[in-house]
């Protein structure tokens, strides 16, 4: 459909690409990639026209459509979010016109054998079928399908564009391109502002379509599950993978291993050769040989090897200090703006050391919730509260859009820095790749990702407990994805962490809560637990509604099926378990309380009157902390117990 031939890309007498070509051909899943700066969005920008080729060019097939959609569009108010999704049926209502005109001509015409009134059918027969191809048929139904799947309620399909964010605007500009059925999808970061059903939604979406997709993405688990090919751009060339992209990183570490040894053999090879130039340059008996050696020389293809970024966005969090037990506790908490009904009902208690997401929709208020936990801003009713002794760092989604972009990127950190820390920046700005004269740029000239990267920084400035990172990674590439991950995984503190980044969440949470329809619900274990999960649940309310009544009949259940008898036994059982879990709870908070007047003790002896010489006390202490040891056991063991039954 299209074919790239010898492409290149000159910009200021910088080659961004050399002589590149390949093929994009129908159903092809590929997935664009290479480091930032590589020119992977000036390559779509080349498929679609937008960025001139210097020289070589692009051709496609007459009857090959493509449909766009960059990291930032322009989008038009006016109208509303459903009569602006059908703008995307511009040709159907066009070819409707046609239709009509066309079959009121033969309606109206009597030369039924000459030419004129054949080319007429084969040409209605031609517009009918495009019409079909294009949906025209069911294309409300279409409309619906696909806004519904983009996380859009039917209440917002009335509601004008102008009242929406940015990021539900560019789901109303994917909708449409979706809808508009092209022959290539051309997608840049099209996960940016969507959420875990919705980016689901649309994997299934391009997995099952008829055309072909050409894919950038920071999302690995999205490019794995979406791209069957895989393309590199790298030092201004293309290199070809026909895996999906976890393939391709073996076989790139494979490739590259292959090519570093053929480049050493190589630099080997001219070493010797120049040094022998040099050696006999200046004699006579040795000239023929020196002239060949150089000639030589000259006909070397010399092998290139992309440098390998071997800097480390080094995160460290700082130790956590020891917050209470409870660090935020959420009792029936509701939120409203006005007329709008965000959430209520929300009953969360966050312990310390837990590492939790908020999943769900855009709208259905995890930021919101996030804002009234660092307070600021209310609750409408009901409460959040924070633990005793918590310390916040709160990073906002749009964290480094709140960064003066006339401060330096040392300046925004000196601002704010307070005490010996301020002697430190220049380490913790490196650890962040922030080095040499990088330091002195101004805010406004970074990227997306060195803002992001910025921002982060500014949490190290003082030890927090708590640490609520909305949409942390945004912007951020895949290393950086990965180094944040593991930081945040060694912290010992408390982690509220917001996003719809399934690979960064995964192995990172053990408790999700996901915000939906205006109520906040429990789901204990990781991302991907959730998700399986979400799945069931979705079987089990179908089967549900098939559940027989008579107590002799079947009770259907996913994935077993149990008699009505047992049904009641199991019942029993569950709630045998529930009250010896509360009563290990209530075990376990008197044995804490116990310790911890017994830490504040033995820290002061002197002021409590202690003998620190008399064993009897660490013996107590000890028989304390074993007896909480086996009751966290116990309380373990229960829960699991309570797992396996539900």
């Amino acid at each position: 459909m299209i074919s790239v031939n010898n492409l290149t890309v000159t910009f200021g007498g910088w080659d961004l690409f050399s002589d590149i070509s390949f093929m994009i051909n129908p159903k092809d899943r590929i997935g664009l990639v290479g480091k930032n700066g590589a020119g992977k969005s000036t390559m779509l920008k080349v498929l679609i026209g937008e960025q001139p080729a210097t020289t070589g060019g692009v051709s496609k097939n007459s009857d090959c459509t493509l449909g766009y959609l960059p990291q930032q569009m322009k989008v038009s108010d006016g109208k509303t979010v459903f009569e602006e999704t059908a703008t995307a049926f511009e040709e159907v209502i066009r070819l409707e016109k046609e239709i009509e005109y066309v079959t009121e001509q033969l309606s109206i015409r009597t030369d039924y054998e000459s030419d004129e009134y054949s080319e007429l059918i084969l040409r209605l027969n031609d517009l009918n079928d495009r019409y079909h191809i294009l949906g025209g048929d069911n294309r409300e139904a279409e409309i619906e399908k696909t806004l519904l799947g983009l996380g859009f309620e039917r209440s917002d399909f009335d509601r004008k564009t102008q009242e929406f964010s940015g990021g539900w605007r560019m789901r109303i500009e994917l909708a449409k391109i979706l809808l508009r059925r092209p022959s290539v999808f051309l997608l840049d970061e099209p996960t940016n502002h969507l959420d875990i059903e919705s980016i689901q939604w649309l994997e299934n979406y391009l997995k099952d379509y008829n055309g072909a997709v050409v894919l950038i993405s920071h999302d690995r688990a999205f490019l794995d599950a979406v791209t069957n090919r895989t393309i590199e751009i790298s030092l201004g060339k293309a290199t070809d993978y026909r895996v999906s992209y976890s393939k391709y990183v073996v076989l790139r570490k494979e490739r590259r291993e292959q090519q570093m040894a053929a480049f050493a053999n190589q630099q080997k090879l001219i070493e010797k050769t120049e040094d022998f130039i040099e050696r006999f340059r200046y004699k006579a008996t040795k000239s023929n040989q020196v002239q060949s050696r150089i000639k030589q020389l000259e006909k070397i293809d010399r092998i290139e090897v992309e440098e390998e970024d071997t800097s480390r966005l080094n995160i460290k969090f700082p130790p956590a200090p020891r917050s209470g037990q409870i660090v935020v506790e959420s009792k029936d908490a509701e939120k409203s703006f006005g007329d709008k009904h965000v959430f209520s009902g929300a009953d969360i208690i966050i312990e310390r050391g837990d590492k939790i997401a908020l999943v769900g929709r855009n709208g259905e208020g995890k930021t919101t919730f996030a804002r009234m936990a660092v307070g600021e801003i209310e609750t409408t009713r009901g409460s959040i509260r924070l633990g005793h002794n918590v310390k916040v760092g709160y990073y906002a989604q749009n964290q480094e859009d709140l960064m003066d972009g006339n401060f330096t990127v040392y300046d925004t950190l000196d601002r704010v820095a307070v005490g010996d820390i301020r002697t430190k920046l220049r380490d913790i700005l490196g650890a962040f790749l922030f080095r040499g004269e990088d330091i002195d740029k101004k805010v406004r000239v970074l990227s997306g990702g060195e803002r992001s990267r910025l921002a982060m920084a500014r949490l190290m400035l003082e030890p927090y407990n708590l640490l609520i990172l909305d949409e942390p990674t945004n912007h951020m590439d895949m290393r950086s994805k990965d180094i944040l991950k593991h930081a945040i995984q060694k912290y010992d503190g408390t982690v509220i962490v917001i996003s719809h980044d399934r690979e960064f969440l995964d192995g990172l949470v053990n408790k999700v809560y996901e915000f939906r329809h205006g109520k906040v619900k429990e789901h204990l274990g990781g991302i991907y637990d959730f998700l399986e999960a979400k799945k069931m649940e979705t079987l089990a309310e179908l089967e549900k509604k098939e559940v027989p009544r008579t107590a002799k009949e079947k009770i259907i259940q996913p994935g077993k099926t149990v008699d009505y008898a047992e049904k009641q036994k199991l019942d029993k059982e569950v709630k045998r378990i529930k009250v010896l879990i509360e009563k290990a709870e209530t075990e376990i908070e008197r044995l804490e309380a116990e310790i911890k007047i017994m830490d504040e003790k033995l820290a002061e002896p002197e002021k409590f009157g202690i003998d620190l010489r008399d064993p009897q006390h660490f013996t107590e202490y000890n028989g304390m902390k074993e007896a909480l040891n086996k009751i966290f056991s116990e309380w373990e063991s229960h829960n699991e117990k309570l797992s396996e039954m539900e």
